[in-house]
């Protein structure tokens, strides 16, 4: 293990779950800590529970390019020009049939979830060169494995990862570390913003979308926040990023909390059909072929039916 207590770190997304145990745990260990929030109240709630002097809340939006290069120019100066590690972990959930999903919402999500870390990663790796800092990632297990309604977070972790390999790659024979952590269920406030408001968002679907997913994704949404209320502390994930750099030799990927490794290993092992039907088993949907269809087609005859005899 390296010497925790000399070493710079930037969290980003620290205002809560994930990102503020990490940030907790890394400044326990007497690093210094750059947790990055939108809003400066959580930065300053935050730097309350820490141990004095070592953790410094900084302001940083990753969908702006200015916000990311003011973090950037208080955070070289503060560190003396140099980083030891960059914790990517800003995100946002997003959940829906692919279907009726607004494309602006699929964006905005890939500008958080992607595009955002990327230009995270491009303006601090100078500040990481000089010290051969580490970079760690936080990905998902649904990178692996992909859940329905959960299109647009699982297809941007899954590119994530593949920007995170590509970097790996790159930094190798530079001498920086590059992990990617794939978090399972965790009990973190965000599963009320990722999966909460069903109604809500249902009402804002297409009339079709409603009748077709209305009732499926009620049933989805259930199981999931229950599986994720179920979950694992965000601490265990804290751990993880602590080894990942701290670590004479970190791994590449981190497998970690509740259900984390059986979930990235089915994939490998299962036929897709196999796998399919779990899945939809696991999240309370019809696993037959079509019966959700025929229930469409009763229910909209019905409907007409009625307008019909009225």
């Amino acid at each position: 293990m390296t010497r925790a207590a000399s070493k710079s770190v930037l969290v980003t997304g620290a205002s809560s779950g994930i990102g503020r145990a990490t940030a907790l745990r890394l400044a326990a260990e007497g690093m210094q800590v750059f947790a990055a929030c939108r809003k400066a109240s959580d930065g300053e709630a935050l730097a309350s529970e820490a141990k004095p002097g070592t953790l410094t809340p900084v302001l940083m939006d990753v969908t702006s390019a200015d916000s990311i290069a003011a973090c950037r120019e208080r955070i070289a100066a503060a560190a003396d020009g140099g980083l030891d590690g960059l914790v990517n972990n800003a995100g946002v959930g997003t959940s829906g049939p692919m279907e009726a999903l607004p494309l602006d919402t699929v964006r905005a999500a890939f500008e958080v979830n992607l595009f955002g870390q990327l230009a995270v990663i491009q303006a601090f790796l100078p500040l990481l060169h000089p010290r051969r800092g580490r970079i760690v990632n936080l990905g998902s297990v649904g990178a692996r494995i992909t859940i329905p309604f959960g299109g647009v977070l699982c297809g941007s972790k899954a590119a994530f990862e593949s920007f995170s390999d590509a970097l790996r790659l790159e930094l190798h024979p530079l001498g920086l570390h590059v992990s990617i952590i794939r978090p399972g269920s965790i009990h973190t406030p965000a599963v009320a913003k990722t999966l909460g408001g069903v109604d809500e968002a249902i009402a804002g679907w297409p009339e079709a979308a409603r009748t077709r997913y209305g009732a499926m994704f009620r049933s989805f949404t259930a199981r999931a926040v229950a599986r994720e209320e179920a979950g694992s502390p965000p601490e265990v994930v804290a751990e993880a990023i602590l080894h990942a750099l701290t670590a004479a030799t970190p791994r590449t990927r981190y497998a970690v909390g509740k259900d984390a490794r059986a979930l990235s290993l089915l994939p490998r092992l299962l036929p897709d059909g196999l796998l399919d039907r779990i899945r939809l088993k696991m999240l309370g949907l019809p696993t037959a072929f079509g019966p959700a269809a025929r229930s469409g087609e009763e229910e909209t005859a019905a409907s007409g039916g009625a307008a019909m005899g009225r």
